[in-house]
């Protein structure tokens, strides 16, 4: 007898393993860990291996992220993880900057309370940062989040530029991460959390705000030795913060009623965005034997 998909579909759908919400084909609810899907993670060796444009990814400190995808452009979840470095990030971005870093890190906190059990499901995130390129290409390496999709923004208040906030669609959680006082380092920006360090940086962030305002200033001129301090400053500060675990350095906050509107710049969005596709059967139901006769193979159009 041939079965009625229609039927089939619905069926899951009610029971939680099949859905779809009306932004991004995020799924509700997803996965659950240990009850509706065994997810192994640890199973591929993260690339920690030091190289000149990524010295830091050795670090006691450098994190290391389990993501969870799914099997192609239609296809259901992965039952494993893979591991992301900053040497992945560092590749993706094209080259390794103290803003890449620090957004990672400050993904690193967030993820804590929106991924208690580890796992990052990429199809269930958006995500918002400053318009620098070293903040937002890791918020769209980390949470898949993308412009075309309306699932990546940019802070309506300038004052979050070195901040980064992450939301869960299927869970409702938004959560605000940043550095803490002490490690910021950006001339004229407050930090917009009230932690601060309670260990000692090596580098001065007066005197890296200092140089900051020359080599950075549109028009300025400043002499060679100036770029390559400033270079080296920041090296130095990303691995003296990854010597350390990174809620020492980095702090996190749960945002209460969010709406995804309200923390956005509107001017900053594609118009009409498109809508998502790749994990749309992430949570599909499966055959219910592994040969099936062909007339109970074909799909309805």
């Amino acid at each position: 007898m041939k079965p009625n998909w229609k039927t089939v579909i619905a069926s899951f759908a009610a029971i939680g393993l099949l859905g779809m919400s009306s932004v991004g084909f995020a799924g509700e609810p997803t996965f659950e860990q240990g009850r509706t899907m065994f997810v192994e993670t640890g199973v591929e060796a993260p690339d920690r291996e030091p190289t000149w444009y990524a010295s830091m990814v050795a670090k006691p400190h450098a994190p290391v992220f389990q993501m969870l995808a799914t099997r192609g452009t239609q296809g259901r979840y992965y039952p494993y993880t893979y591991p992301v470095t900053l040497k992945d990030l560092v590749r993706f971005h094209g080259h390794d900057c103290e803003g890449t870093t620090h957004a990672a890190n400050a993904a690193w906190v967030a993820f804590q309370t929106l991924f208690p059990d580890g796992i990052i499901d990429r199809s269930v995130l958006r995500g918002i940062s400053g318009t620098s390129p070293c903040w937002s290409d890791a918020v769209a390496y980390l949470t898949g989040a993308r412009m075309q999709y309306g699932t990546l923004g940019f802070f309506r208040d300038k004052d979050y530029s070195h901040a980064i906030l992450l939301y869960r669609e299927d869970t409702g959680t938004a959560v605000l991460a940043t550095w803490k006082k002490g490690i910021n380092n950006i001339p004229g920006e407050p930090v917009v959390l009230p932690g601060e360090i309670d260990w000692q940086p090596k580098v001065s962030m007066e005197k890296v705000k200092a140089l900051k305002a020359v080599v950075k200033k549109a028009g300025g001129n400043p002499t060679p030795y100036q770029v390559d301090l400033m270079r080296h400053y920041q090296w130095q500060h990303i691995n003296d913060i990854l010597e350390h675990p990174l809620g020492e350095s980095y702090q996190a906050k749960v945002i209460e009623d969010f709406r995804w509107e309200d923390w956005i710049d509107p001017e900053k969005t594609v118009a009409k965005s498109h809508t998502r596709g790749d994990t749309r059967l992430k949570n599909y139901p499966y055959r219910s034997r592994p040969v099936v006769p062909e007339d109970e193979a074909e799909m309805p159009d």
